[in-house]
């Protein structure tokens, strides 16, 4: 019991100090036009869908995370031989290749579903930390498309190009995740030096060729997923510990990680290393191919870090940046036999509620080891798009109004000044009360209001600097949507 407490009173921490560091977070704004351009119509598309999928997927284990030397509990080996060496581990794992056969996959299906829920963009994991690349990639043989992977004979196989040729056909944005680290390469975790932990296992600036080496071998691939795929409008990339840094930043860091007693033995779970991919050069040679490209160099401070990614958790307020919390819909990132799932009021309140603070939701589903969306994904998906029919129209292009939220009620705007005030239901409500008060806009003098759904010109009032509205019964008994109504003001004072 008190270590449950403890762990639960560290994450509280962590998540809490997390957060501090994000809305604290420079930002450094892009200047290019087309980009600038692309990323205002992808602020205004709100909701995204986020899929971790690879062969991971066939023990329901966290992502790639496992074959990784650090003591941290998303590392553990619970799979493969038992007992197991950390060797005979990772062999176990990426054996998996060989076993990797999803003969359900259906991306027709879940470009459908993600359509009807709302969702106007994806990101799709094109190769996480493990290196097991999820298309037809020709610089590794790491991937699903190998002879060796029995899914290679299926007319599917190319499960990227299957993935967004469907998406593009429900008229959904398209985005590549793309891990910077790669485990499995040669030329980041040498096979001559053991692995350390995340980081590359030798020192880049001890062996400059090899580490060319290695940036060569992600700049192809990247620039190969940006040729041979397709419009790809988000580049995503992940594993913000390949990245360049300075003497400074080095101290700064490993002074935290002591400030923070990672260990009163002068143990650390994994080191900070300069490792430079070359980012300003794989960028400009990005945007040759696809002009205008959104690139995501998650928590790399500078300007190929488009907009800030906010993971797991969601802002406490308005942030002055383009942002998007992506968030796991049931268990983990990767799939889980087990996963619950959000329900449907948890899931619609959140969206709102990252909307009212200008930022976005990206979503993560993750497929089985068949090819599979687990029900739980497609009852919230089913929630969100009976929601979103009738209210769509407060969540795309809106922006932040103060105050953003009030109790249980929140806030958007769009173009024309509309503002939309969603009285979230509370524990145990299952309907819009009769009144509802609001405090916090004041509605100019003869102004409509209605409920979204609904045609019925609504009562009001002005109190003090806000507004009374009063809900009839025949509307209160036949809402129009669950989980959250929205009254539409036609325009309110300044």
């Amino acid at each position: 019991m008190k270590r449950g407490i403890f762990i639960i009173a560290l994450l509280f921490s962590v998540q809490m100090f997390s957060q501090a560091i994000y809305e604290d977070e420079r930002y450094v704004p892009e200047t290019d036009p087309a980009v600038l351009k692309n990323l205002e119509v992808w602020q205004g598309k709100k909701f995204g869908l986020l899929m971790h999928w690879g062969t991971y997927s066939q023990w329901g284990i966290v992502e790639s995370w496992s074959i990784c030397p650090e003591d941290y509990g998303w590392c553990e080996r619970k799979k493969g031989s038992n007992p197991a060496s950390y060797n005979q581990y990772v062999s176990d794992y990426e054996g998996l290749k060989k076993t990797f056969n999803p003969t359900k996959f259906d991306p027709v299906k879940w470009a459908k579903a993600a359509k009807a829920a709302g969702m106007k963009y994806m990101v799709f994991t094109t190769k996480h930390h493990d290196g097991f690349n999820m298309y037809d990639t020709k610089y590794s043989d790491y991937k699903v498309t190998d002879k060796d992977c029995p899914f290679s004979t299926n007319p599917k196989a190319d499960i990227l190009k299957e993935v967004f040729t469907a998406f593009r056909n429900e008229n959904i944005s398209t985005g590549a995740y793309f891990s910077k680290p790669d485990w499995h390469n040669e030329n980041y975790w040498d096979p001559y030096f053991p692995p350390f932990d995340r980081n590359v296992n030798y020192d880049p600036s001890l062996y400059p060729e090899k580490w060319q080496k290695y940036v060569d071998f992600t700049h192809n691939q990247i620039l190969e997923i940006l040729t041979n795929y397709g419009k790809v409008d988000i580049l995503w990339l992940d594993g913000g510990w390949v990245r360049k840094r300075d003497q400074q930043n080095l101290k700064e860091n490993y002074d935290e990680k002591f400030a923070e007693n990672e260990s009163k033995n002068g143990f650390i779970k994994h080191r900070v290393v300069d490792q430079d991919p070359k980012m300003d050069e794989l960028v400009v040679k990005a945007r040759q191919k696809q002009p205008g490209l959104i690139v995501v160099d998650r928590a790399v401070h500078g300007k190929n870090q488009n907009y800030l990614t906010p993971e797991g958790r969601v802002p406490a307020k308005t942030l002055p940046y383009p942002w998007e919390s992506c968030i796991t819909s049931g268990g983990g990132w990767s799939y889980s036999p087990d996963a619950k799932y959000m329900t449907g009021r948890q899931g619609i309140h959140m969206l709102i509620d990252i909307v009212a603070k200008g930022g976005n939701l990206l979503l993560n589903v993750a497929p089985s080891p068949e090819g599979e969306w687990q029900q739980g994904a497609y009852d919230l998906l089913q929630a969100y798009a009976d929601w979103m029919k009738v209210n769509n129209t407060a969540i795309y292009e809106t922006k932040p109004i103060e105050p953003f939220k009030e109790d249980n009620i929140c806030f958007t705007q769009n173009k024309t000044g509309n503002v939309f005030a969603f009285y979230l239901a509370k524990d145990g409500e299952d309907k819009i009360p009769a009144e509802v008060t609001v405090k916090s806009i004041s509605p100019k003098k003869g102004t409509k209001i209605t409920m979204l759904g609904s045609k019925t010109s609504l009562k009001w009032t002005k109190e003090g600097n806000g507004f009374k509205v009063v809900i009839p019964e025949s509307l209160r008994n036949n809402l129009p949507a669950k989980e959250a109504w929205t009254l539409k003001i036609e325009a309110i004072n300044r």
